[in-house]
């Protein structure tokens, strides 16, 4: 008798742009795991009865993901948060032990890090714009005010102010957020001064989507850094190219987040023949 397939997936709406069954997929095959990664695009009303379900000891899901807009909604559900997770309160990995407990975790935040180191950009002393206040910016902002070299400021833009303002308050309840500034226009987040412009919001996934800054006000000296990846491009990265400024999508970040996840899931580290194959991978769906 065959050995049972564990699957694991990703759980959010939209889901046709995830890059993420190509990444762990991938690494099933090649360590071969018998297990499948795959899209569970759920409505909000389809997730108490979906967490239920993932406690019976006949369901085959062993790990998940989480995306938009369900970071800060899935918390309810768990039985243990990671000590980082608790400091964010917002989840994107979730691990399922034998006996069908729920344990999540967050690894955006460490993963755009990871990233930005890649590419040799170093946040010290830094100032910067961040656009939006759901469970990413949550991450990243966490993750900014903890490390030890953090940034001079950042300023935060969301189109709804109300939710920046109350993202700081609650995160300020566990962390250190005097660096944080909530602002209530785009124009305030003076990108003409900032040295890093971060896009959490999922405006750049559709074609018709606009461009979320003046051109204008993109310069030489920024960094501009999407989440999004696919596209690879998206009109914000290409004005800021335009403008001579850097530019990366969030490709490497998913990589990174994706290494963090199967650890998470299996308890060991991939290999780095496994992660090589990975981001070549990666390049290949096109990455600035």
């Amino acid at each position: 008798m065959p050995d049972k397939k564990n699957i694991y997936g990703i759980i959010g709406l939209p889901l046709n742009h995830s890059l993420s069954p190509l990444i762990h997929n991938t690494v099933f095959k090649s360590l071969g795991i018998n297990a499948e990664y795959q899209l569970f695009p759920l409505l909000e009303e389809e997730l108490e009865n979906f967490f239920q379900e993932l406690r019976m000891q006949s369901n085959p899901i062993m790990g998940l993901n989480v995306t938009v807009p369900y970071k800060e909604k899935v918390l309810e559900y768990f039985d243990n948060l990671s000590p980082y997770a608790r400091k964010v309160m917002a989840v994107n990995t979730i691990a399922i032990s034998p006996d069908r407990s729920l344990t999540g975790f967050n690894t955006d935040g460490p993963g755009f890090l990871t990233h930005l180191t890649e590419i040799g950009f170093s946040i010290a002393g830094k100032r910067i714009a961040l656009l939006g206040a759901g469970g990413t910016a949550r991450a990243i902002i966490s993750t900014l005010c903890l490390i030890q070299e953090r940034p001079h400021s950042i300023r935060i833009y969301n189109r709804h102010p109300e939710k920046a303002i109350a993202l700081i308050h609650d995160l300020h309840q566990r962390l250190d957020t005097t660096i944080v500034q909530a602002v209530s226009s785009i124009e305030d987040l003076n990108i003409e001064l900032a040295d890093l412009l971060i896009n959490t919001t999922p405006v750049g996934l559709k074609t018709e989507d606009p461009c979320l800054m003046e051109e204008g006000s993109l310069h030489e000296g920024l960094l501009v850094y999407d989440v999004i990846y696919n596209p690879s491009r998206t009109k914000l990265l290409e004005s800021a190219e335009k403008k001579g400024a850097q530019i990366s999508n969030g490709l490497g970040m998913l990589f990174y987040q994706g290494v963090l996840a199967f650890h998470h899931w299996m308890g060991y580290e991939l290999d780095q023949k496994t992660k090589s194959k990975i981001r070549k991978i990666l390049q290949n769906e096109g990455a600035p």
